[in-house]
Protein backbone atom coordinates (compact mmCIF):
# COMPACT_ATOMS: atom_id res chain seq x y z
CA UNK A 1 0.00 0.00 0.00
CA UNK A 2 2.82 2.45 1.01
CA UNK A 3 5.11 1.39 -2.25
CA UNK A 4 1.61 1.92 -4.45
CA UNK A 5 1.12 5.74 -2.33
CA UNK A 6 4.80 6.34 -3.67
CA UNK A 7 4.56 5.57 -7.20
CA UNK A 8 1.64 7.23 -7.33
CA UNK A 9 3.27 10.88 -5.94
CA UNK A 10 6.15 10.34 -8.28
CA UNK A 11 3.33 9.80 -10.87
CA UNK A 12 1.83 13.28 -9.80
CA UNK A 13 5.15 14.90 -8.80
CA UNK A 14 6.32 14.27 -12.38
CA UNK A 15 2.82 14.96 -14.00
CA UNK A 16 2.91 18.72 -12.51
CA UNK A 17 7.20 19.30 -13.11
CA UNK A 18 5.97 18.35 -16.84
CA UNK A 19 2.76 21.03 -16.76
CA UNK A 20 5.36 23.58 -15.20
CA UNK A 21 7.73 22.83 -18.06
CA UNK A 22 5.07 23.30 -20.90
CA UNK A 23 4.44 26.60 -19.02
CA UNK A 24 7.89 27.82 -19.15
CA UNK A 25 8.37 26.93 -22.43
CA UNK A 26 5.47 28.25 -23.65
CA UNK A 27 5.76 31.63 -22.12
CA UNK A 28 10.22 31.65 -23.53
CA UNK A 29 8.55 30.45 -26.75
CA UNK A 30 6.01 33.13 -26.44
CA UNK A 31 8.52 35.81 -25.82
CA UNK A 32 11.15 34.82 -28.04
CA UNK A 33 8.62 35.07 -30.99
CA UNK A 34 7.20 38.72 -29.47
CA UNK A 35 10.91 39.85 -29.50
CA UNK A 36 11.38 38.72 -32.87
CA UNK A 37 8.79 40.15 -34.67
CA UNK A 38 9.68 43.44 -32.49
CA UNK A 39 12.88 43.22 -34.02
CA UNK A 40 11.41 42.76 -37.43
CA UNK A 41 8.68 45.74 -36.70
CA UNK A 42 12.19 47.99 -36.64
CA UNK A 43 13.79 46.20 -40.06
CA UNK A 44 11.14 46.54 -42.15
CA UNK A 45 13.39 48.75 -44.70
CA UNK A 46 15.68 46.02 -44.94
CA UNK A 47 16.93 45.29 -48.57
CA UNK A 48 17.18 41.40 -47.57
CA UNK A 49 13.48 40.90 -46.06
CA UNK A 50 13.39 38.19 -49.05
CA UNK A 51 15.78 35.23 -49.36
CA UNK A 52 18.77 36.41 -51.29
CA UNK A 53 21.49 33.64 -50.36
CA UNK A 54 23.70 34.28 -53.03
CA UNK A 55 26.68 31.56 -55.15
CA UNK A 56 29.08 30.88 -52.61
CA UNK A 57 31.56 27.85 -52.37
CA UNK A 58 33.43 28.07 -49.65
CA UNK A 59 34.40 24.64 -47.52
CA UNK A 60 31.82 24.11 -44.67
CA UNK A 61 33.72 24.04 -41.19
CA UNK A 62 32.37 23.05 -38.09
CA UNK A 63 35.00 22.54 -36.07
CA UNK A 64 38.31 24.40 -36.21
CA UNK A 65 39.05 27.77 -37.66
CA UNK A 66 36.34 29.26 -39.56
CA UNK A 67 36.73 32.13 -41.80
CA UNK A 68 33.56 34.61 -42.85
CA UNK A 69 34.06 37.48 -45.78
CA UNK A 70 32.23 40.37 -43.74
CA UNK A 71 31.36 42.80 -46.75
CA UNK A 72 29.66 46.20 -46.14
CA UNK A 73 27.46 47.19 -49.12
CA UNK A 74 27.23 50.60 -50.41
CA UNK A 75 24.58 50.04 -53.01
CA UNK A 76 22.55 52.66 -54.23
CA UNK A 77 19.89 50.42 -55.93
CA UNK A 78 22.40 48.17 -57.47
CA UNK A 79 22.25 44.08 -57.09
CA UNK A 80 26.32 44.01 -56.35
CA UNK A 81 27.43 47.34 -55.72
CA UNK A 82 31.09 47.85 -54.90
CA UNK A 83 31.97 46.20 -51.46
CA UNK A 84 32.27 49.81 -49.05
CA UNK A 85 34.02 47.64 -46.55
CA UNK A 86 36.16 44.19 -46.98
CA UNK A 87 37.15 42.24 -43.93
CA UNK A 88 38.17 39.00 -42.92
CA UNK A 89 36.46 37.53 -39.35
CA UNK A 90 38.26 34.08 -38.01
CA UNK A 91 37.04 32.38 -34.85
CA UNK A 92 39.43 29.37 -33.90
CA UNK A 93 36.91 26.94 -31.21
CA UNK A 94 39.73 25.25 -29.88
CA UNK A 95 41.68 28.30 -29.31
CA UNK A 96 38.56 30.58 -28.62
CA UNK A 97 40.20 33.46 -30.42
CA UNK A 98 38.94 36.30 -32.70
CA UNK A 99 41.07 37.51 -34.87
CA UNK A 100 39.79 40.44 -37.80
CA UNK A 101 41.41 41.54 -40.83
CA UNK A 102 40.40 44.67 -42.81
CA UNK A 103 41.12 44.49 -46.54
CA UNK A 104 41.71 47.98 -47.94
CA UNK A 105 38.89 48.66 -50.91
CA UNK A 106 41.71 50.17 -53.28
CA UNK A 107 44.42 47.69 -53.21
CA UNK A 108 45.11 46.98 -57.11
CA UNK A 109 44.93 42.99 -57.59
CA UNK A 110 44.22 40.41 -59.93
CA UNK A 111 40.37 39.72 -60.55
CA UNK A 112 40.21 36.15 -62.02
CA UNK A 113 38.38 36.82 -65.76
CA UNK A 114 38.88 40.21 -65.29
CA UNK A 115 42.02 41.28 -64.87
CA UNK A 116 43.74 43.98 -62.73
CA UNK A 117 41.22 45.45 -60.89
CA UNK A 118 40.32 47.42 -57.32
CA UNK A 119 39.82 44.49 -55.12
CA UNK A 120 36.05 45.99 -54.12
CA UNK A 121 34.98 45.66 -57.85
CA UNK A 122 35.30 42.02 -57.51
CA UNK A 123 31.78 41.63 -55.79
CA UNK A 124 30.17 44.26 -58.44
CA UNK A 125 31.85 41.65 -60.80
CA UNK A 126 30.34 38.50 -59.48
CA UNK A 127 29.12 38.57 -55.68
CA UNK A 128 30.68 37.28 -52.83
CA UNK A 129 31.84 34.14 -54.91
CA UNK A 130 33.97 36.10 -57.10
CA UNK A 131 35.58 37.99 -53.84
CA UNK A 132 36.55 34.93 -52.25
CA UNK A 133 37.86 33.62 -55.44
CA UNK A 134 39.97 36.64 -55.69
CA UNK A 135 40.99 36.64 -52.00
CA UNK A 136 42.28 33.28 -52.57
CA UNK A 137 44.47 33.79 -55.77
CA UNK A 138 45.78 36.89 -54.10
CA UNK A 139 46.20 36.21 -50.21
CA UNK A 140 46.18 32.92 -50.02
CA UNK A 141 43.07 32.29 -47.77
CA UNK A 142 40.43 30.14 -47.67
CA UNK A 143 36.96 31.71 -46.82
CA UNK A 144 33.89 29.63 -45.14
CA UNK A 145 30.94 31.45 -45.02
CA UNK A 146 29.85 35.30 -46.04
CA UNK A 147 28.17 38.04 -45.19
CA UNK A 148 26.83 41.09 -46.66
CA UNK A 149 25.69 44.06 -44.16
CA UNK A 150 23.60 46.47 -45.31
CA UNK A 151 24.69 49.77 -43.47
CA UNK A 152 21.27 50.83 -43.85
CA UNK A 153 20.77 48.95 -41.24
CA UNK A 154 23.88 49.42 -39.07
CA UNK A 155 22.81 52.08 -37.15
CA UNK A 156 19.05 49.96 -35.68
CA UNK A 157 21.60 46.36 -34.99
CA UNK A 158 23.91 48.77 -33.13
CA UNK A 159 21.80 50.58 -30.94
CA UNK A 160 20.03 46.81 -30.17
CA UNK A 161 23.53 45.75 -29.19
CA UNK A 162 24.08 49.17 -27.54
CA UNK A 163 21.20 50.68 -26.22
CA UNK A 164 22.58 53.11 -24.06
CA UNK A 165 25.28 54.15 -27.03
CA UNK A 166 29.11 53.61 -27.11
CA UNK A 167 31.64 55.42 -25.80
CA UNK A 168 34.22 56.68 -28.35
CA UNK A 169 37.04 59.55 -28.26
CA UNK A 170 36.32 61.55 -31.94
CA UNK A 171 39.49 63.17 -32.42
CA UNK A 172 38.11 66.05 -34.92
CA UNK A 173 34.56 67.38 -36.10
CA UNK A 174 32.99 65.08 -38.97
CA UNK A 175 30.16 66.27 -41.13
CA UNK A 176 31.03 65.65 -45.14
CA UNK A 177 29.59 62.91 -46.47
CA UNK A 178 27.90 61.59 -43.61
CA UNK A 179 24.80 63.53 -43.33
CA UNK A 180 25.62 64.54 -39.52
CA UNK A 181 27.88 66.58 -37.48
CA UNK A 182 29.97 64.63 -35.14
CA UNK A 183 31.36 66.85 -32.67
CA UNK A 184 35.50 66.32 -31.32
CA UNK A 185 35.51 65.09 -27.62
CA UNK A 186 35.16 61.53 -25.49
CA UNK A 187 31.13 61.58 -25.85
CA UNK A 188 28.46 58.37 -26.27
CA UNK A 189 27.46 58.00 -29.82
CA UNK A 190 24.43 55.86 -30.60
CA UNK A 191 23.15 53.80 -34.18
CA UNK A 192 22.97 56.60 -36.57
CA UNK A 193 26.12 58.28 -34.85
CA UNK A 194 28.57 55.40 -34.62
CA UNK A 195 27.35 54.73 -38.64
CA UNK A 196 28.62 58.09 -39.31
CA UNK A 197 32.04 57.37 -37.20
CA UNK A 198 32.88 54.66 -38.97
CA UNK A 199 32.18 55.41 -42.63
CA UNK A 200 34.09 59.33 -42.12
CA UNK A 201 37.17 59.06 -44.65
CA UNK A 202 37.43 62.60 -45.73
CA UNK A 203 40.63 63.64 -43.71
CA UNK A 204 44.18 63.46 -44.00
CA UNK A 205 44.08 59.48 -42.85
CA UNK A 206 41.33 58.85 -45.75
CA UNK A 207 40.70 55.28 -45.88
CA UNK A 208 43.42 54.17 -43.41
CA UNK A 209 41.35 55.95 -40.55
CA UNK A 210 37.67 55.01 -41.49
CA UNK A 211 39.55 51.25 -41.27
CA UNK A 212 40.35 51.90 -38.00
CA UNK A 213 37.51 53.46 -36.59
CA UNK A 214 35.77 50.08 -37.76
CA UNK A 215 38.17 48.10 -36.28
CA UNK A 216 37.48 49.89 -33.06
CA UNK A 217 33.79 49.81 -33.10
CA UNK A 218 33.84 46.35 -33.87
CA UNK A 219 36.03 45.50 -30.66
CA UNK A 220 33.37 47.10 -28.85
CA UNK A 221 30.38 46.08 -30.28
CA UNK A 222 31.99 42.81 -29.55
CA UNK A 223 31.75 43.33 -26.02
CA UNK A 224 28.27 44.52 -25.80
CA UNK A 225 27.14 41.29 -27.36
CA UNK A 226 28.64 38.88 -25.01
CA UNK A 227 26.68 41.04 -22.40
CA UNK A 228 23.68 38.91 -20.05
CA UNK A 229 21.51 41.92 -21.73
CA UNK A 230 22.42 41.12 -24.68
CA UNK A 231 21.89 37.13 -24.33
CA UNK A 232 17.90 37.90 -23.13
CA UNK A 233 17.21 40.08 -26.48
CA UNK A 234 18.57 37.53 -28.42
CA UNK A 235 15.24 37.03 -30.35
CA UNK A 236 14.95 40.57 -31.09
CA UNK A 237 18.45 41.62 -32.04
CA UNK A 238 17.84 38.37 -34.53
CA UNK A 239 14.90 40.02 -35.72
CA UNK A 240 17.08 43.15 -36.59
CA UNK A 241 19.59 41.68 -38.23
CA UNK A 242 17.67 39.40 -40.58
CA UNK A 243 16.34 41.93 -43.12
CA UNK A 244 19.59 43.49 -43.03
CA UNK A 245 22.25 40.83 -43.14
CA UNK A 246 23.02 38.41 -46.44
CA UNK A 247 25.00 35.40 -44.90
CA UNK A 248 25.16 31.49 -46.22
CA UNK A 249 25.93 30.51 -42.50
CA UNK A 250 23.89 28.05 -41.63
CA UNK A 251 21.33 28.25 -38.20
CA UNK A 252 23.35 25.35 -36.50
CA UNK A 253 26.84 27.08 -37.55
CA UNK A 254 25.39 30.39 -36.01
CA UNK A 255 23.81 29.36 -33.11
CA UNK A 256 27.24 26.97 -32.02
CA UNK A 257 29.70 30.27 -32.42
CA UNK A 258 27.04 32.48 -30.41
CA UNK A 259 27.54 29.67 -27.66
CA UNK A 260 31.18 29.44 -28.01
CA UNK A 261 31.78 32.99 -28.05
CA UNK A 262 29.25 33.39 -25.10
CA UNK A 263 31.51 30.78 -22.85
CA UNK A 264 34.45 32.51 -23.52
CA UNK A 265 34.29 36.08 -23.44
CA UNK A 266 37.35 37.45 -22.17
CA UNK A 267 39.49 36.58 -24.86
CA UNK A 268 39.87 40.04 -26.86
CA UNK A 269 39.50 40.76 -30.69
CA UNK A 270 43.06 41.25 -32.06
CA UNK A 271 43.18 43.35 -35.27
CA UNK A 272 45.17 43.48 -38.76
CA UNK A 273 45.01 45.84 -42.06
CA UNK A 274 46.13 45.27 -44.75
CA UNK A 275 48.19 46.45 -46.75
CA UNK A 276 50.65 47.06 -43.66
CA UNK A 277 52.74 49.93 -43.13
CA UNK A 278 55.24 50.23 -45.81
CA UNK A 279 54.11 47.52 -47.73
CA UNK A 280 52.22 49.67 -50.90
CA UNK A 281 52.83 52.32 -53.24
CA UNK A 282 50.32 55.37 -54.06
CA UNK A 283 49.49 55.17 -57.85
CA UNK A 284 46.87 56.22 -60.54
CA UNK A 285 46.09 53.98 -63.58
CA UNK A 286 44.29 55.44 -65.81
CA UNK A 287 41.12 52.24 -66.44
CA UNK A 288 40.76 52.25 -62.56
CA UNK A 289 41.43 55.69 -61.04
CA UNK A 290 43.93 55.67 -57.97
CA UNK A 291 44.65 52.49 -56.35
CA UNK A 292 46.95 50.88 -53.31
CA UNK A 293 49.88 49.18 -55.22
CA UNK A 294 51.25 46.92 -52.47
CA UNK A 295 53.97 44.23 -52.37
CA UNK A 296 51.50 40.92 -52.24
CA UNK A 297 54.52 38.32 -51.32
CA UNK A 298 55.19 41.01 -48.17
CA UNK A 299 51.40 41.26 -47.16
CA UNK A 300 50.76 37.30 -47.63
CA UNK A 301 53.18 36.62 -44.74
CA UNK A 302 51.81 38.93 -42.45
CA UNK A 303 48.77 37.49 -42.84
CA UNK A 304 49.64 33.99 -42.78
CA UNK A 305 51.97 34.86 -39.35
CA UNK A 306 49.01 36.42 -38.12
CA UNK A 307 46.37 34.08 -38.67
CA UNK A 308 48.05 30.85 -37.58
CA UNK A 309 49.85 32.40 -33.83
Amino acid sequence: MERTSRRKMRKRGKRIFLIIFIILFGGVSAYATYQYKQGLSLASDGKFLEDTEQVFHGEDVKLGKINVLLLGSDSRGEVNARTDTIMIAQYDQKAHQSKLISIMRDIYVTIPGHGKQKINAAYAFGGPELLRQTIKENFQIDINYYAVVDFEGFSKIADVLAPDGIEVDVPYEMSHGIGITIEPGTQILHGKELLGYVRFRHDRLSDFGRVQRQQEIIGKLKEESLSIGTIIKLPKLLGVIDPYVDTNMDSITLLMLGKDLIKNQSNDLTTLRIPVDGSYTNERYNNVGAVLNIDLEENKSVIDQFLSS
